[in-house]
C-alpha cells in the first residue's frame, strides 16, 4: 500500500473577506468529501490566536487522488477567489502520511 499523499496550507486572510474566504472554503470542504472519496483528510482550521490564520490539512490516498483533486471543476472554480482572500502568499507544505 502506497502512503498517501498530504498537504498543509497556511493561508492568512484579508480581515475584510473572512467571511467570503470560510464560505467558499466551506463549500470546497463539503464538495470535496461529497465527490472525492479517495480524499481521506479534508480540513479548515482557524487559529485560536489570530482568527485572520487557517490552515487546510488535505490527505489523498496516493497521487492519482491528488492530481483528481487538483483538476476536478470545483477546485478550479473555487480556489481563485480563495486565493484572492489572502492577505500574503500561501505557505504550503507537502508530505507523505504514514501508518
Amino acid at each position: 500500500m502506497s502512503a498517501g499523499k498530504s498537504f498543509i496550507a497556511k493561508l492568512v486572510v484579508k480581515p475584510e473577506r473572512r467571511d467570503e474566504f470560510v464560505r467558499l472554503q466551506t463549500e470546497l470542504k463539503g464538495l470535496v468529501f461529497e465527490h472525492e472519496p479517495d480524499a481521506r483528510v479534508y480540513e479548515l482550521l482557524q487559529s485560536e490566536d489570530d482568527p485572520d490564520i487557517f490552515y487546510c490539512v488535505a490527505t489523498f490516498k496516493d497521487d492519482a487522488a491528488f492530481d483528481h483533486h487538483m483538476g476536478i471543476d470545483f477546485h478550479d472554480r473555487l480556489v481563485p477567489p480563495i486565493l484572492d482572500c489572502l492577505s500574503e502568499e500561501m505557505g504550503l507544505t507537502m508530505a507523505r502520511s504514514l501508518g
